[in-house]
Parts: structure tokens; C-alpha cells; sequence
């Protein structure tokens, strides 16, 4: 349709239309661009529904939406033949309502699709988009929703725009001009909101594990559902906070009132909140409306992995559907994220993984809602894989955090069973070992069956550098290892009594694979999130005979005498005492005065007993020091 230019204003009032006019424009065997999600121009969309008798064989081109909205007048008619709807997504449509029209799924990187638009590979006769009323000099804002709409306006032969009094003016690449749009339909409506997501405990529980992960400072994406709107709950006392996201939401707004967003250490955009869409209260549209602080921009800008990559610590946190032992991931729309951004999901996981101390993290409930069934399984069947294995790197379940970035399928597997629910980790484990992931050899330990106990995480800061101290779990098997044999050959002899030189897999497990309860080990660690060094050991062993612990202890050498044993063992005092055990004992050399000075530092009556060989070291928790 040729576009006469002359004066934006006379225009506007020159190619006003009704509705049911603009449809009239439409012809059979073309290709319709609807706007997405809270973007949608429902009153169009009504209009289209009410002459698809007419319009045979017309495809209808949108992002994949698991909502119930004027658009579903026209999926409800995908059964018929003549009408096709080209649907970019790139979860497995196993849900109910997905599924029916699976045949019409596209499969594409939304970072693609504006670029499958301009490049006419894909050619848009007819774009329908909704947009703000223009300002004084005729541009019109996309308002919420520019993802891919704003390529497909720029590429379609024939643009009708809905003016809508109710969208708001954003910021950003976010305009179409008066003169490049060919149909205006002026028709106010409120635009499409969400309301909160039901509270979910397991949702709570995944939110704590998931804020320790993100630093002060960090730039993050966050997706749609019951989950993240609980992380965002829980970032609350972060610091310095950004956001580059596709979607922009009521948590977002809310933590900018807190002060925690503030964008200024981004290292791209920075001062801005950026997006390409925004799906929530109203509240949150008005809040958007001419906001100089926040920009949308188009999906190949905000989706672009090299864009993600270039800001500081990057954090993408999605919502996973189902992962395998081997690390591959299924993602679907569900009920608690009416607007799916899953074919956004690979772009920031790719993105933060590039960035500099970025981090990638999933997170999933460890079963369905009725609790039958596990989201982690040995193998992923008849779905579609979202995420390759080789792209995971945080999974988070209620049940903990695991890093599968440079790990072996071996490791992967062990490490996905621990934060699997208990009811599962039996049956999971055995299919591993039957799957090959795991030897023949290898035994269920008591670790992979108990409850990781998150309470005794704690990071502190020794001489500038940053050590973590966390219980253990059995995929630290290996650096346990490597702290042994990294050992002097006095602090050896000290901890196993003999100048021991090897430390075999199957005895370290002993010290990794641990009940929690009975049977407890915390690390001291340095370095880099899934790849910290071991550099001090306290562990204790429950004896029922004397309802004693026995406690042992190792430091590596450049970490002695800088207080970590003694944040060692009041940890795991406080974890025996809330665990029924009576007291502490110790057997060391009568010459170990590191030992002696650390077991004396409890706050407890402490009983020495010297058999001319060994000293032996104890002390009841109910015996307070000066209390004989």
C-alpha cells in the first residue's frame, strides 16, 4: 500500500478507519502480524476474528502465548486447514493447550526473528499493532511491547495500528512514525495485565538458594512465573541491582521503589532499565509512561547474546520445565507464565555465560505440583530439548544449587540426584547406574537420600579473600581429594596419625557422602562459584555408644592460623547440638597444639585423657566452662 507524505497531523486524520474497514484490507492467502503478549491490539483481533470466513488461507504470524485473550477467538479455529498459525517458540508444547497446535510451532531464537522479518525471508503482508497516541511531532510508542513488533511494522506492506489512549509512551527504539504506518484505528481499551502468582513454598525455598548467587551489583534477566516472582521477592536486600530482560514486570517496578535497582554498574545502558516487553498490573504500565529510566528495545538488541555478554556479572535466571541426569533441559509455557519466554531463554543462558562473572541459572521445582512426579529424570524422552546440556551450568531446586558448568556426566548425574526430591533420588540413582552415567561399583551414599542443611552456608572474609564455608556434598569428591594430596606432610600425619600418600575415590567418599545428621562435613572454599578449591576440612562422625561426636580437622598450609578452624568447629557445634548429640571428642597427637588450642577454644568444660600415645580430647555441650 503506498504511503502518501506530507504532514504527519493531516495524515493521522486522512487514514483513520474503522475496524471491520482495516480488515477489509486483509485478503485470502495473506500473512498477518498480531503485536504479542500485553501488546496485543485486542480490538483488531476481535475485528479479524469476525471475518475469517472470508479471509481462507490466511496465516497468522505471533509469539507462542499460553493465555486466554481475543486472540485465542482465532487459535480456537486452527483446526481448520485454511487457517495456519506460524507460532515462534521453542518449548515441546506438552501442555494440553499447546499441544493442539504444535504443527504450527517455528522453532527460532527470538533474537532471529526481527532479522527473518527485515530480510523478507519470511515477508509480513499485514502487521496489526496497538500504540500509544502520537506525540507532537507524529511518533507513536510501541509502548509494551517492541520485541518483535517493532521489525515487523518496519518490513509489513500494509501496517494498521490500534491508538490506544492507554498505552504508554516508553522510551527507547521503541517509535513508529505516523507516516509510515498506513491504517489508523483509534479504540481504548485497557490494556492485557496479569495478576500475582499464586505463593508457592517450594517457589520460597528456590528463591533463598538463588539470592546467595547474586552478587551486589549484578545485572539481571529474569523470566515469567510463580518462581522468579519469589526470587525477585527475595533479592530485596540486594544492592545496585540492573536489568536487561525481555520482560519487564510488577517485581521489577517494586524493587526500583526499594532502592535496589538503581542500574548504575551495568557497564552498558547504564542509569536504564532495559527490555523488550512488559506483561503486569496496570500499576506497572503507568509506571512505564514517559519513565526516563526505562527503554524498550527491539529483540535483537535485548535478546542478542554479544549485547547480554557485555554487561558486569550478568545473572539470566529462567524457569525449567524438566532436566536429565545429563544436564538437558525441556521448558514449556504453563499456567504461571500466561506469556511464555522461552524462545528467549537460550539467548541470556548463552549471553551471562559469556559475561564477565556471569552466571546462568535454572531453576525448577523438584516435582510436579500433586508431588508424583520428579522434574529431574534420568533421560529426557518425547520432548524437546530447550537447552543443550552443553549450555547448563546453576540448576536450583528447593533442595539446593549445583554448578554442572565443566562437570563429567558422572558428575552432572550425582550432583542433579542431591537436589532431587528424597522420594526419588533411590529410583534416580539406580537408573543412572544402569543408564551408564554412574560405575557399577558406585553405592547409593546416605548424602544423596538426606537434606542438604542451607542454614550452615556462610561467606566470610579472611585477609581480603572471600571463603565460603557450606556443608559437603558428593560432588566435592574430588577437590577433597586434591586438598589431601595438596597437604604438608606434617599436617597428614597430624590428621590420619601415619605419613599416609594416598587417597583413594572410595575413601574420600567417606568424607563427602554424608548424612548430614550423624555424619557431617563442612568445606572451607576459594575461588571461582563450581570450580573453589578446598582449603580446610572439619568434619564429625556421630558414636551412639557414647553419644559423642568425633571431630577431625584439616587446613592447607597458606590458610593456618587465620581463624578457620575455629569457624569450623563452632559451626558444626551448633550443627550437633541441634542434631540431639551430647558433645564433642578428638584423639590427636599430645604435640598437635594447633588441635589442642582449637578443641580448648569451645566454650565448654574440655576433659583430656593422655594414654602415653594418643590425647584424647572431650567435652559435653551441657557443661558450660567453670562448670565442673
Amino acid at each position: 500500500m503506498e504511503r502518501k507524505l506530507g504532514y504527519w497531523a493531516d495524515n493521522f486524520i486522512q487514514r483513520q478507519r474503522t475496524a471491520r474497514e482495516a480488515m477489509g484490507l486483509i485478503r485470502p492467502g495473506q500473512r498477518v502480524f498480531i503485536g504479542a503478549s500485553s501488546g496485543e491490539p485486542q480490538h483488531l483481533v476481535r475485528a479479524l476474528s469476525e471475518d475469517l470466513e472470508r479471509l481462507t488461507d490466511l496465516e497468522i504470524v505471533r509469539l507462542m502465548a499460553y493465555e486466554s485473550t481475543p486472540l485465542s477467538l482465532i487459535a480456537n479455529k486452527s483446526r481448520d486447514e485454511a487457517l495456519n498459525i506460524r507460532f515462534f517458540y521453542a518449548g515441546s508444547a506438552k501442555p494440553r493447550g499447546l499441544a493442539r497446535n504444535k504443527r504450527f510451532i517455528t522453532p527460532l531464537h527470538l533474537s532471529a526473528v526481527p532479522r527473518l522479518f527485515k530480510s523478507r525471508r519470511l515477508p509480513v503482508h499485514v502487521a496489526l499493532i496497538q500504540v500509544s497516541p502520537p506525540d507532537d511531532f507524529g511518533w507513536m510508542s510501541l509502548g509494551v511491547s517492541v520485541d518483535i513488533t517493532l521489525a515487523a511494522a518496519q518490513s509489513a506492506d500494509i501496517v494498521i495500528a490500534q491508538v490506544n489512549s492507554h498505552m504508554p509512551r516508553t522510551l527507547g527504539r521503541s517509535f513508529v512514525h505516523v507516516n509510515d504506518v498506513d491504517v489508523i484505528v483509534e479504540h481504548d481499551e485497557e490494556l492485557l495485565t496479569i495478576g500475582a502468582t499464586a505463593d508457592s513454598q517450594q517457589a520460597n525455598i528456590i528463591a533463598k538458594h538463588i539470592a546467595r548467587l547474586v552478587d551486589d551489583g549484578s545485572t539481571i534477566q529474569i523470566g515469567l512465573g510463580t518462581t522468579p516472582q519469589a526470587v525477585m521477592l527475595a533479592l530485596s536486600g540486594k544492592n545496585d541491582l540492573g536489568i536487561h530482560t525481555q520482560f519487564l514486570t510488577d517485581e521489577v517496578m517494586h524493587l526500583v521503589a526499594r532502592g535496589v535497582i538503581t542500574n548504575r554498574r551495568k557497564g552498558v545502558n547504564e542509569g536504564k532499565i532495559i527490555a523488550s516487553t512488559a506483561i503486569g498490573s496496570k500499576s506497572l504500565y503507568e509506571f512505564m509512561h514517559d519513565n526516563p529510566g526505562i527503554e524498550l528495545y527491539p529483540s535483537d538488541y535485548v535478546n542478542n547474546p554479544a549485547v547480554i555478554a557485555q554487561h558486569n556479572k550478568m545473572v539470566s535466571m529462567n524457569v525449567a520445565m524438566t532436566i536429565d541426569l545429563s544436564g538437558q533441559v525441556a521448558a514449556d509455557a504453563l499456567p504461571s507464565n500466561l506469556f511464555s519466554g522461552l524462545t528467549g531463554m537460550l539467548d541470556f543462558v548463552r549471553g551471562a555465560a559469556q559475561a564477565e562473572n556471569g552466571k546462568s541459572i535454572l531453576m525448577l521445582p523438584s516435582t510436579n505440583r500433586n508431588g508424583k512426579r520428579s522434574r529431574i529424570v534420568t533421560v529426557l524422552a518425547d520432548t524437546a530439548v530447550v537447552i543443550p546440556r552443553s549450555d547448563v551450568s546453576y540448576v536450583v531446586t528447593e533442595y539446593g544449587a549445583v554448578n554442572l558448568f565443566g562437570k563429567s556426566l558422572q558428575e552432572r548425574a550425582v550432583a542433579l540426584i542431591s537436589i532431587a526430591h528424597p522420594d526419588f533420588r533411590d529410583q534416580l540413582f539406580h537408573e543412572a547406574k544402569n543408564a551408564g552415567l554412574l560405575s557399577r561399583d558406585r553405592s547409593l551414599a546416605e548424602s544423596l537420600q538426606g537434606i542438604y542443611p542451607v542454614q550452615l552456608e556462610e561467606t566470610v572474609e579472611i585477609n581480603g579473600q572471600e571463603l565460603v564455608i557450606r556443608p559437603a556434598t558428593p560432588v566435592d569428591t574430588r577437590r577433597i581429594q586434591e586438598h589431601f594430596y595438596a597437604l604438608d606432610g606434617k599436617d597428614v600425619v597430624s590428621r590420619f596419625f601415619y605419613e599416609k600418600t594416598r587417597f583413594n575415590l572410595e575413601e574420600i567418599e567417606g568424607v563427602s557422602q554424608i548424612d548430614y545428621v550423624n555424619d557431617l562435613t563442612l568445606l572451607a572454599l576459594v575461588g571461582d562459584p563450581g570450580f573453589r578449591r578446598v582449603v580446610g576440612i572439619g568434619e564429625f562422625l556421630f558414636d551412639p555408644a557414647k553419644n559423642l561426636a568425633e571431630v577431625a580437622f584439616s587446613i592447607s598450609k597458606e590458610f593456618q592460623g587465620k581463624g578457620i578452624g575455629k569457624i569450623l568447629i563452632r559451626k558444626l557445634g551448633a550443627a550437633a547440638r541441634d542434631n540431639g548429640i551430647a558433645g564433642f571428642i578428638a584423639y590427636t597427637s599430645h604435640k598437635n597444639e594447633s588441635m589442642i588450642k582449637l578443641f580448648n577454644s569451645l566454650p565448654f568444660t574440655i576433659k583430656t585423657f593422655f594414654d602415653g600415645e594418643m590425647l584424647m580430647l572431650s567435652c559435653r555441650f551441657d557443661e558450660p566452662r567453670g562448670i565442673g
